[in-house]
């Protein structure tokens, strides 16, 4: 790959560091040099995404536990995004995530869209266990 970016960060598992997260994401969609698509939607699509991914993260498979972190991996190569997010929590079954319903109700309700929004905005979403936690892997084609 000839112009093949790869980021590795860490972060507490603290929601006060999702804004850095996501700027990070637009930072990177605006700086891809052959990337031929709208910039600014890509950027808000991985602001978007990583947001979301690190919420998840923290809150439900670190359970919030201040003594566990979050790490992030971004990868890019010429024609695909990796983004990863690895956590140290229990896991889930991706697949048991039901998309949720859009009457008022349920559109209101504070959580339970997350998963929905990342598999809307990435072309491949999976989530698998690996030793010490979990990796959320989501691939935009670009």
């Amino acid at each position: 790959m000839k112009n093949e970016i790869d980021i590795q960060i860490k972060v507490p598992n603290q929601t006060r560091y999702l804004s850095l997260i996501g700027r990070i994401g637009e930072d990177l969609a605006h700086q891809l040099q052959d990337f031929k698509g709208d910039r600014e939607n890509l950027a808000n699509q991985l602001n978007v995404v990583l947001t979301e991914a690190m919420v998840n993260a923290i809150r439900h498979a670190n359970a919030g536990d201040p003594d566990k972190q979050v790490d992030i991996r971004i990868t890019i190569s010429d024609n695909e995004l990796l983004l990863q997010v690895f956590d140290q929590g229990q896991g889930f079954d991706l697949n048991s995530i039901q998309d949720p319903g859009f009457d008022e109700e349920e559109l209101l309700e504070t959580g339970g869209r997350g998963i929905f929004i990342i598999r809307a905005l990435m072309d491949s979403v999976l989530y698998r266990r690996i030793p010490g936690g979990n990796v959320l892997e989501m691939r935009k084609r670009l």
